[in-house]
């Protein structure tokens, strides 16, 4: 594959909230605990080493969460980063319990909610959060409650900016009564675009488009027209997935993760890959 040197500069530029510039592929970290998201790594010094290589790679914005371990990734975060570089945004997430491993209870009550920050707040070793985003809108608890106790949270100064996951555009506009929203968070990638109406809200709106699960290619795999362009760019199929996010929209910004060097470098060279017009449109045809 003839590409760039390996960095996520080559991903390009985003302003979350036109104000907090970052490179569009980052780093997602609930891949750095346990199996089934749930205590410690298997091995603590490749979760330490992989955080510390992706400063190397020029990543600047991260994705975690209080449920990831619980806690767990991000106090890896802080053992391994902090103090900060100047330009690293972190961002986590609020709104679920965790009962076991795999098991992911949501509860978005502004009691829980604020436990669950102020508990960020200190594994982090942060006096404020740059992005804050509800994990999911609990069904039982009122939105204006949810929204509310965010708005009340920023209005505090104890985060700068907020952002939802897997919303609805109603959603989105209702939530944008109570504060701007900055980020969504929902599942996309090659194989699963169910979101494309939320995709395009928010590329008119200018809210960063978070994908989750960013790699999956699904049905994909295997792909004769995959893995004639992968092949042709020298490239994996999972590379081609997140250049293809990338290409998609300037908008998107994967967070692909791994607890493994080896594995974020493959991720990041993804960011050097320049797809064609014709690539884009036989990918997105045959996804």
């Amino acid at each position: 594959m003839h590409t760039k040197s390996i960095h996520a500069k080559h991903s390009g530029t985003f302003k979350l909230g036109d104000k907090l510039p970052v490179h569009r592929l980052g780093y997602g970290a609930m891949r750095l605990t346990g199996r089934g998201v749930w205590g410690p790594p298997a091995d603590h010094g490749a979760a330490i080493a992989t955080l510390r290589r992706a400063m190397d790679l020029g990543i600047n914005f991260i994705d975690t969460a209080e449920s990831y371990g619980p806690g767990i990734s991000e106090e890896l975060i802080a053992e391994a980063l902090h103090p900060y570089p100047r330009d690293l945004v972190i961002a986590t997430k609020g709104g679920l319990d965790r009962s076991g491993p795999n098991q992911w209870p949501v509860n978005g009550r502004p009691d829980r909610l604020r436990d669950e920050l102020e508990g960020s707040l200190r594994r982090l070793k942060l006096d404020f959060i740059d992005l804050y985003q509800l994990h999911r809108i609990d069904p039982n608890v009122p939105e204006a409650d949810q929204f509310g106790f965010l708005q009340t949270m920023q209005a505090e100064g104890k985060v700068k900016h907020l952002g939802l996951s897997e919303v609805s555009v109603d959603q989105i506009e209702l939530a944008g009564r109570f504060f701007t929203v900055v980020s969504v968070q929902n599942k996309f990638n090659l194989a699963d675009r169910q979101w494309e109406s939320v995709l395009k809200y928010c590329e008119i709106q200018n809210i960063a488009f978070i994908p989750w699960y960013p790699l999956q290619i699904g049905t994909l795999k295997g792909s004769p027209v995959l893995n004639r362009i992968a092949h042709a760019h020298g490239a994996t199929p999972p590379q081609i997935a997140l250049a293809w996010l990338l290409h998609r929209s300037a908008v998107m910004l994967p967070i692909p993760g791994t607890s493994q060097v080896a594995h974020l470098e493959e991720n990041v060279a993804a960011a050097g890959i320049e797809l064609s017009a014709q690539d884009m449109d036989a990918l997105s045809a045959a996804a």
